[in-house]
């Protein structure tokens, strides 16, 4: 097995960090790229203290809206990951503040669409996404989409063989609608647009880990849906989304991540079975 190289945009989050944990133990060469650098271990782990597989990581500090940050570190890379999405987008704090009223805090909430950036296929490589929103907001279109968009992009233009879009699997009823639309143009876009990347599409559902104790229940419920939602045929999809998605350990995904870039079959949407297939491949794989 031949020792890879691998970018993780977003090593520092949640799913981020287990992907850099998963590829450092098959001995890859791991560069993370987020704002905060080496993660706040506290927020992703059950403990304050680094790993000791940290050590063998990157952590390296770069803004994902301006790729001149990052661009250096894609250079020889065989896959870059893109584990930035936003969940929620904070029009709350300009209301809070005083700064917006609720009627405008809210309309902008619940809007049909938002701006994002300029069209990321027409900028010229290296240069930076400019905000559409007035006051700079980090809306879906902008985060979900347009920086994935980059990304690839960029990527494209270093000749990275693959690239990794951490998607979802569905949207839920108390998400506006744009949080998943944003990440299903995202994925067309790089898919039609960028012919010669490997692109790969991860679609989980919720991710839970017993180090975030909050997620265990919702898993549960989710697990209790899923179940429910299969013997109906799957006809609660089309009401519930994501919700009646069987819910995934995150080690679970990042080990079907590592093994969707090791295995060269591995192209387009990855979905739940498929992560878990994968993942089973990745177990076996080690204890070989």
């Amino acid at each position: 097995m031949s020792k890879k190289r691998i970018v993780v945009c977003g090593g520092s989050g949640f799913l981020g960090t287990r992907i850099c944990k998963v590829a450092v133990g098959r001995g890859w060469d791991v560069t993370s790229i987020s704002r905060s650098g080496e993660p706040v271990w506290s927020s992703v782990t059950s403990s304050p203290t680094a790993p000791p597989w940290s050590t063998s990581v990157s952590w390296q500090k770069a803004d994902i809206l301006k790729p001149a940050t990052y661009t250096a570190f894609l250079k020889d890379a065989d896959a870059v990951v893109h584990s930035m999405g936003i969940l929620l987008e904070a029009d709350y704090k300009g209301v809070l503040t005083g700064k917006e009223s609720i009627w405008s805090g809210l309309s902008r909430a619940f809007s049909a669409s938002k701006g994002g950036s300029q069209n990321p296929l027409e900028r010229k490589e290296g240069e930076e996404l400019r905000p559409q929103e007035k006051d700079g907001q980090l809306t879906y279109e902008l985060m979900n989409r347009d920086s994935a968009i980059t990304l690839a992009q960029e990527a494209s233009f270093q000749h990275v063989p693959s690239f990794v879009y951490i998607s979802a699997a569905a949207g839920t009823p108390i998400l506006p609608k744009r949080y998943i639309t944003t990440k299903r143009e995202a994925e067309s876009t790089i898919a039609s647009s960028l012919p010669n990347l490997r692109s790969i599409f991860i679609r989980p559902g919720f991710l839970y880990d017993s180090s975030r104790t909050f997620t265990l229940p919702i898993a549960f419920a989710g697990s209790a849906g899923s179940m429910v939602n299969s013997m109906v045929g799957g006809r609660l999809t089309a009401i519930a989304g994501a919700a009646v998605e069987k819910p995934l350990k995150a080690d679970l995904v990042a080990e079907a991540v590592v093994e969707a870039i090791e295995d060269n079959g591995v192209n387009g949407v990855v979905g739940t079975q498929q992560m878990e297939d994968l993942a089973n491949v990745a177990w076996r794989r080690g204890m070989l």
